[in-house]
């Protein structure tokens, strides 16, 4: 189930709260794994803070971060960028994960 987005599509919401949409550019694949990637930073703060290891929780966020920004749900929004702007985004990230690679 899709979450309810607002009429212009800029942000979805959930539990009655505008959340920044994904950037409706990215490519399925592409975003799939950023979303692994966003997923697998999340479960890493998660166990930063019950270890209460405060550098492992600052690499963690800082993965959040970077993952969401690829995302287009953070930084500026994906609507006021051009395409090639968009691109430029997510593509560093996907290619430091080896996605691109066969």
């Amino acid at each position: 189930m899709n979450p309810e987005l607002t009429p212009d599509g800029h942000h979805v919401v959930i539990k009655g709260r505008k959340w920044r949409a994904t950037d409706p550019e990215l490519p399925e694949e592409v975003g799939a794994v950023l979303r692994k990637e966003l997923m697998s930073a999340r479960r890493e703060v998660g166990r930063a803070l019950r270890q209460e290891d405060e550098a492992a929780e600052r690499a963690a966020r800082d993965r959040v971060q970077r993952a969401k920004v690829a995302l287009g749900e953070r930084g500026t929004p994906w609507w006021e960028h051009s395409s090639q702007d968009r691109k430029a985004r997510w593509e560093p990230l996907y290619r430091e994960l080896g996605a691109d690679q066969g």
